[in-house]
This record gives C-alpha cells, structure tokens and sequence, in this order.
C-alpha cells in the first residue's frame, strides 16, 4: 500500500468539475438537450441559452454562411466550443514581441479552449449552415472588443 496526500483525493463536498471542452462535446452529441432551440437568423448568428448551472453556462450557436462575431474575448472567463455540423474558422490573435494571428478551420467533432484574455473571432466560411455549442465557466460575459494594429497586436477598441 502507498500513503496517498490528503489535498489530492477529491472528497464529496468539492466535486470536481468536468473540463468545459468535455461539456460542450457531451452536449452537442446530446441534440435532444437543444433541438427545440435550434433556428437560424438571416441578419446575424443566432443565439441561445440552453443550460446554466451554478458554475457554467451553455449556449447553442447557428451560423449561416458568412456570419461572424467581431474580434473580442471573454474577460476573465474560460471556456470552450465544439463544432456541431458545418464548418467554421476561429481567427486568434496574440500580442507581444511578435505579435501573431493564425486561423484554425474547424469542422464537425472538433474543439477549441480558450481562457482569459484570449481573443479571437469565429466565422462560418464555409457554404452550409454550421452549428456550434459553448461552454463559459461562470456567466456568459459581455464580450470586449478588440482591432488588430500589425506591429503590436491586439488592442481593445
């Protein structure tokens, strides 16, 4: 037998939390939990709140061909999305040094983290309807806005 610390074994009190990429992939394969919510807007991404606990919340996102979010965060939130159908691009950019922004193109089954501060912008790029699940440890945060200045990166609007 072997001494086990008392700070590593997770007692019923605290239970520990599933990873938000690993609830946003439970629930996008779960369509019955959102199908009734599901709907597009020819204006702008549809939106809607399906699930929100104590800890989390959990919104269904459509995107018609072309729709996107402008360049933001999330504050000091952490969170992640998965890809329901379709295909979308996630533009992320990075400050520093060398400032970077690279473009990750996502399809059905694949998720994206992200933590405070991250910034990037999601768009439908592709020519088919995408659907997208989104998990924010606490609220839903207002989202900050950001442009992208090439020699020093992002900077909030």
């Amino acid at each position: 037998m072997f001494a086990v610390p008392e700070n590593t074994v997770a007692v019923a009190s605290a239970p520990a939390a599933a990873h938000p990429a690993l609830t946003a992939r439970a629930y996008a394969a779960d369509r019955a939990r959102w199908r009734d919510q599901l709907s597009y807007d020819p204006d702008e991404r549809y939106v809607a709140l399906i699930d929100r606990t104590d800890g989390e919340e959990v919104w269904l996102m459509t995107w018609l061909p072309g729709q996107s979010t402008d360049l933001h965060d999330h504050g000091a939130v952490a969170g992640a999305f998965t890809v329901v159908s379709g295909s979308v691009t996630e533009r992320v950019a990075r400050g520093g040094e060398r400032p970077v922004e690279v473009l990750n193109a996502l399809t059905a089954g694949q998720t994206r983290v992200f933590g405070p501060g991250y910034v990037h912008q999601v768009t439908n790029t592709g020519t088919d309807p995408a659907i997208t699940i989104h998990v924010y440890r606490e609220a839903r945060p207002a989202m900050g806005r950001y442009r992208v200045d090439p020699v020093t990166g992002p900077e909030p609007l």
